[in-house]
């Protein structure tokens, strides 16, 4: 459908032309079909987590607030790229201004930074509620959740503007068709007619910082639920925590996973993996997590949908112990 030629390369200068999934081309209408019904789920389930949450005082409490703002952050990470994809995908418009191109590439590296914030903080609200509980409104109160999400959201501008600035300021004088189904980092600045180096090991040093932060603080708070989890004497309490722990570290790795892998392919793997195996895996970072999420952090529990306090997803010690 889509093919690099002559007319994408000598677009005006205020413009570039994103190419979908290169090598893939004559997939992408069924691709489309895939991405509208993940987006829809995206947008369907986020929107009913937070108005839930917001509509029931019972629900607020710090894991649904998390959880409401995760939601939130989803919305955004998906309806920053799954427009424009659709638009390539159905019919091969992927023309995109340079402006529209760096506002993309902000919100997209900014929303995965917050996503990461978001669940390290859910972790140690687990860490709490099953490590803690006694202590868990003392600790978690409305003025830490409010400060735990600002240091979230300042984090990630922080580290996410003078990247997108040092990449939205080089020159782009040759081709403008970006070989990717959205505006990311690496595949624009490989365009520049001028050295790039800075903005690419910005952004390889400070996605690994971050996300090694992340990891290492997640691990270690799953490390002691799950210590937590096997004291338990209720082997159905015990089933039920790790049954739960288990699908949202595979969330979680559902997100690390291809988008680090993505970054460190760009580096280094360019010559052995094939590019639309890169796309695809830039792409499925940004979909998957926040379309999985509701299901796995919210709408698979039915006291979600009856509004109850009670939560089936973070498991508190003192609840597990507890009938049945």
């Amino acid at each position: 459908m889509l093919q690099l030629d002559s007319n994408h390369t000598s677009l005006p200068p205020s413009t570039f032309f994103l190419m979908g999934i290169p090598g893939l081309e004559k997939t992408h209408f069924w691709l489309a079909a895939l991405l509208s019904t993940m987006y829809t789920m995206v947008l369907v389930g986020n929107s009913l987590i937070m108005t839930v949450i917001w509509m029931d005082p019972a629900l607020h409490e710090p894991m649904y607030y998390f959880l409401c703002v995760l939601a939130g952050v989803d919305i955004i990470m998906a309806t920053s790229v799954a427009p424009k994809m659709l638009s390539i995908f159905w019919s091969g418009n992927g023309t995109i201004g340079f402006t529209a191109c760096f506002t993309q590439m902000y919100i997209v590296h900014t929303a995965t930074a917050l996503e990461s914030g978001l669940l390290l903080a859910m972790a140690f609200d687990r860490y709490v509620a099953i490590c803690k509980p006694l202590h868990y409104n003392t600790i978690l109160t409305p003025q830490k959740i409010l400060g735990i999400n600002v240091a979230i959201v300042v984090r990630a501008t922080i580290a996410l503007t003078p990247l997108s600035w040092m990449v939205s300021h080089l020159p782009y004088c040759n081709s403008h068709a970006v070989p990717h189904s959205y505006c990311e980092h690496m595949a624009v600045a490989n365009l520049a007619c001028a050295d790039h180096t800075i903005s690419n090991l910005y952004a390889l040093i400070g996605s690994s910082v971050v996300v090694g932060i992340d990891v290492t603080f997640i691990t270690a708070s799953y490390s002691l639920i799950l210590q937590a989890v096997f004291n338990l004497s209720s082997k159905n309490a015990r089933q039920k925590a790790l049954s739960t722990c288990g699908s949202h570290v595979g969330v979680m790795a559902l997100f690390y996973l291809p988008g680090l892998i993505s970054v460190y392919v760009d580096w280094w793997g360019q010559d052995m993996v094939p590019v639309h195996t890169q796309v695809l895996l830039a792409d499925l970072y940004l979909v998957i997590p926040p379309t999985l999420n509701p299901l796995i952090y919210g709408l698979r529990s039915k006291k979600i949908w009856q509004g109850s306090s009670a939560s089936f997803f973070y498991p508190r010690l003192s609840e597990s112990s507890g009938k049945e």
